[in-house]
Order: C-alpha cells, then sequence, then structure tokens
C-alpha cells in the first residue's frame, strides 16, 4: 500500500483539510478517505482524479501539492 495514502495524509495535515470535508467534496463516505489515509485501501485511478477534483474545490493548492507528492517529476 502506499504512496496515494502517504501523499493524501500529508496534504490534508499540511493544508487543515480535515478528512470529513474531503469526503463531502467527494460525495463519498469518510470511512473510505480514512482506509485511504491511513494505507489500508489504495484509491483507483479513478479515486485519485476524484481526490484531485475535490481539493481543488477546497484548497486549489492543495491539489497541487497532492499531485506534486503522488506523481512527483513523472508529470
Amino acid at each position: 500500500m502506499g504512496k496515494a495514502g502517504k501523499a493524501l495524509k500529508q496534504v490534508l495535515e499540511d493544508y487543515s483539510i480535515s478528512q470529513f470535508a474531503l469526503a463531502v467534496a467527494m460525495d463519498v463516505e469518510r470511512n473510505n478517505v480514512y482506509r485511504w489515509v491511513n494505507e489500508k485501501r489504495d484509491p483507483t485511478a479513478e479515486t485519485v482524479i476524484e481526490i484531485v477534483r475535490a481539493l481543488k474545490t477546497l484548497k486549489p493548492e492543495a491539489a497541487k501539492a497532492f499531485v506534486n507528492l503522488y506523481v512527483g517529476n513523472e508529470v
């Protein structure tokens, strides 16, 4: 398990975004966000895109930070 959860956890902490706020923005249950953040389940590729979209609505700079942490210099 891995990189997406670590990146998401760091971004949520760095930008003071709660798991609940992200869950609401994504229209998913908070349990799903908890599982990703705590690396109990990896988000699918489609879900990663949804995470980025939701972060953009909450704090656009958080979305950029998530992509940078998750994808790195590959883009």
